[in-house]
């Protein structure tokens, strides 16, 4: 399924997982931030349910400006663009009820009714599953130029992460790739790392899928707090290597030929 193709940036990347609970938005909102340090990034959060990423980038009480008829996306201080339905909505605590015309209405307006400027990468967090938001995103851009699937290594997450494999291949994504999120946890007294939730689940998600894999994030307890305050895990010095490295090998994935 393809529609028709606007130019948002001049490299689209989608961030999805089969279910919640596997830490998507933290490793879309560490990807754009490792890359904004010699990127122009911007971040979409297309989850209207549940639009957490003002609050992991530490901007949930700022609110965008809109000129001429265009919103101006939220700048943060780690240089990404956000737009996201948390800006928008009067309380943190107030629920979006809508049925699929409405979100697909809002959607398009977070994409077309917004002055991003020139970005070399649009990254859109997507929430869980493959419900109306993920299709109006894919609707909307008429093929990504990637989409990372974010897995942890158990076998239930691996379940509902290849549903989410098999639907980026029907809209029409040029490439997919799966991260191993909390791939172990890493003790931080030791620095040991112990496999909560199974080993290798996701590299081998990816080889039954024949998709990409692009890397795997350890469990660190540092950039649970640290999201939670709104800092980034790609800022803090004891383990931004881990996003960095994993920004990178994603965005040149991306450019392959």
């Amino acid at each position: 399924m393809r529609t028709e193709r606007k130019k948002y940036a001049s490299r689209t990347l989608m961030v999805l997982s089969g279910k919640g609970g596997v830490g998507k938005s933290t490793v879309a909102v560490n990807l754009a931030v490792a890359l904004a340090e010699t990127l122009a990034v911007g971040l979409l959060d297309a989850d209207l349910h549940g639009p957490d990423v003002p609050k992991l980038l530490g901007v949930e009480h700022v609110r965008p400006e809109v000129r001429e008829g265009k919103l101006r996306p939220v700048e943060t201080p780690y240089k990404v663009r956000v737009v996201s339905m948390g800006f928008l909505l009067p309380r943190r605590d107030s629920p979006v009820i809508w049925r699929g015309p409405l979100k697909m209405k809002a959607l398009r307006q977070l994409f077309d009714q917004v002055e991003w400027g020139k970005l070399d990468l649009l990254v859109v967090d997507l929430p869980p599953g493959t419900g109306d938001e993920p299709l109006s995103v894919a609707q909307i851009l008429g093929g990504a130029d990637g989409a990372v699937i974010v897995t942890t290594p158990q076998e239930l997450a691996r379940l509902d992460a290849a549903k989410a494999i098999s639907f980026a291949r029907k809209v029409g994504v040029k490439r997919i790739g799966v991260v191993e999120n909390m791939s172990c946890f890493v003790c931080p007294h030791c620095g040991e790392g112990i496999d909560l939730f199974g080993e290798g689940g996701g590299e081998a998600l990816a080889r039954e899928a024949a998709v990409d894999f692009l890397g795997r994030l350890p469990l660190f307890p540092a950039v649970i707090g640290a999201g939670d305050r709104g800092v980034p895990g790609a800022t803090l010095p004891d383990v931004r290597n881990a996003f960095v490295e994993l920004a990178l090998s994603v965005w040149e994935w991306l450019n392959k030929r």
